[in-house]
């Protein structure tokens, strides 16, 4: 028998604003940004809601402009025969051009090296970093996450580039959006020291601001963990101690401008393994993560800055697949949008005991050529949307005044007696939001980091205090292993790697939101409503409750 789980949603208890702090994402390979996939799925986004922000690697590499797993490139920095610099916007401006119209906007990470720029010194043999169309080089290998050889040309470089942005698309676009400075320098991301990193980001930020004053510039993206002492912290300790009370390196003033912090959290790791055992990812751990980073930023007294996760996720290897790992199929399943609506609750609820203002970016996109429901961290496969980019539809049509909702199994994962919280079970909670005085959205989800939980749970959703009297219509829809979820349909067709285009219309007709029960009317009576349905682990039920004009 299904366990009997009371969630009750007070709409006259108002607490606070629902801000819709979800809209970012991030990948690696820039240039898949203007690939026919890429172009797809940003119009998907860009239909949502209000702009999504894009973030994506290798924006100043230098390369044959064509994305490809773990890389990509644009040549905006070349250096001719002489040595002059000669820059080309070109695939710089199509990427930004592609966002834009599509009602999406740049979170520019301002990396990595330039070939042209990157410092030898770690090149085998005393070589120059070479570089050859259509191969992996020197360059790609190490060159790209060096420091510069000359922070003056690094400036040059930044202070033009936003310059022609800043000209090409007005003060006032350009102001709205991030400039962040790299990525994860605290890991290979980086092969100079702490103190190399200061230096670029002064240097950085010093061009930023001089070719627009109001530009919002910050960073250092540095990992997650949960180790005060790890190597992840200490980085975060020493730049922040930098910018407050160190000697800038341009300026040699004491302190360097930042906008917002940053940096990323991970709720596990994978690696490939052919015979790898089972392995979850952890809603706790990254929620440790954050709260120790997040702790470190305000004991430097940067606590009131926004603060970007600039990459949030259950694990932290995005182009691998169920080939690489078994362990990476619930990227394609209804588990993977339960986990991230469970972290991204919790880390709102951990923002809010933080008094801090948290943003979490998924780092997740598409890619092109891969074999149908891969397993990579993306939110489509061949043009098939995956069951977490419903979560994403689901987010955004949430309301912006949050009420009060109280879960039965309103579990704290941080207090889990281990990361997976295999004694307390699965956790139901959500938000509920007011839509003015016709209308309430309620969004309850079920999660255990536990995969293969398959608990059934009887939601008993009480809504008290409603504006509406009468006669109101209920669209509910739900994400569930055979509700939104392409990947059920994609198993039941024989996992083609390459569907045929039967197959493919049978997935396609699956992949959107869909309907866990008819939109049908019911009476609010005293202000009071009742539904009662069931919900599975690793579900996630909407419901839309308007009155009947």
């Amino acid at each position: 028998m299904a366990q009997k789980v009371k969630v009750e949603v007070d709409a006259s208890r108002w607490i606070g604003s629902l801000d819709h702090t979800w809209n970012y994402i991030g990948y690696d390979e820039c240039n898949y940004t203007h690939s026919l996939g890429g172009v797809a799925l940003i119009d998907k986004f860009g239909r949502l809601e209000k702009p999504y922000y894009m973030r994506a690697h290798h924006m100043l590499c230098t390369g044959i402009r064509h994305g490809f797993y773990k890389w990509g490139s644009t040549n905006v920095y070349i250096e001719d025969k002489d040595g002059n610099p000669v820059y080309d916007y070109e695939t710089f401006d199509l990427m930004i051009d592609t966002w834009l119209g599509h009602n999406c906007k740049p979170f520019l990470e301002l990396g990595f090296m330039p070939r042209d720029l990157a410092d030898p010194r770690e090149a085998e043999n005393g070589r120059a970093y070479m570089f050859s169309y259509g191969s992996v080089t020197e360059y790609q290998i190490r060159g790209w996450c060096q420091p510069p050889k000359d922070y003056g040309r690094w400036y040059d470089l930044i202070f033009n580039l936003v310059s022609h942005l800043r000209d090409r698309y007005g003060v006032s676009e350009v102001e709205t959006w991030y400039f962040e400075m790299w990525n994860e320098p605290d890991i290979f991301y980086w092969h100079g020291t702490v103190e190399e990193y200061c230096k670029l980001y002064d240097y950085t930020e010093a061009a930023v601001h001089a070719a627009l004053p109001t530009a919002r510039f910050g960073g250092p993206a540095t990992t997650g963990s949960s180790d005060p002492d790890g190597g992840a912290s200490r980085f975060l300790r020493a730049f922040l101690d930098h910018i407050k009370n160190g000697v800038n390196y341009f300026t040699g003033r004491i302190g360097t401008r930042i906008d917002f912090t940053s940096f990323h959290t991970k709720g596990g790791g994978y690696r490939f393994d052919a015979l790898a055992e089972k392995q979850i990812p952890s809603v706790k751990q990254l929620l440790l993560n954050v709260k120790v980073q997040s702790d470190i930023i305000r004991e430097f007294g940067y606590g009131d800055l926004e603060c970007v996760l600039s990459e949030a996720d259950p694990d932290g290897w995005a182009a691998g697949g169920r080939y690489d790992n078994f362990n990476l199929n619930f990227r394609n399943t209804e588990y993977y949008a339960s986990y991230v609506m469970s972290a991204y609750k919790n880390l709102y609820d951990l923002a809010e005991a933080q008094r801090m203002d948290m943003r979490p970016l998924a780092w997740a996109f598409m890619f092109e050529g891969e074999r149908c429901f891969e397993g990579t961290r993306s939110f489509s496969t061949q043009g098939i949307d995956k069951a977490v980019f419903n979560l994403f539809k689901l987010l955004s049509k949430m309301g912006r005044q949050r009420v009060a909702l109280v879960s039965g199994r309103d579990l704290d994962p941080m207090a889990y007696k281990d990361l997976n919280g295999t004694e307390e079970g699965p956790e139901i909670d959500g938000w509920a939001t007011c839509g003015g005085e016709d209308s309430i959205q309620v969004l309850i989800y079920c999660h255990h980091d536990d995969w293969d939980r398959k608990e059934s749970f009887d939601i008993d959703l009480c809504l008290e205090n409603l504006p509406m009297r009468g006669n109101v219509q209920i669209t509910h829809y739900r994400i569930d292993a055979s509700h939104s979820n392409a990947c059920a349909e994609w198993v039941r067709q024989g996992k083609p790697d390459w569907p045929n285009d039967g197959q493919r219309e049978a997935m396609i007709a699956r992949s959107g939101l869909e309907f866990y029960e008819a939109p049908g009317m019911a009476e609010v009576r005293d202000g009071r409503l009742e539904r009662r349905f069931e919900l599975p682990t690793h579900g996630i039920s909407f419901l839309d409750i308007r009155k009947i004009r």
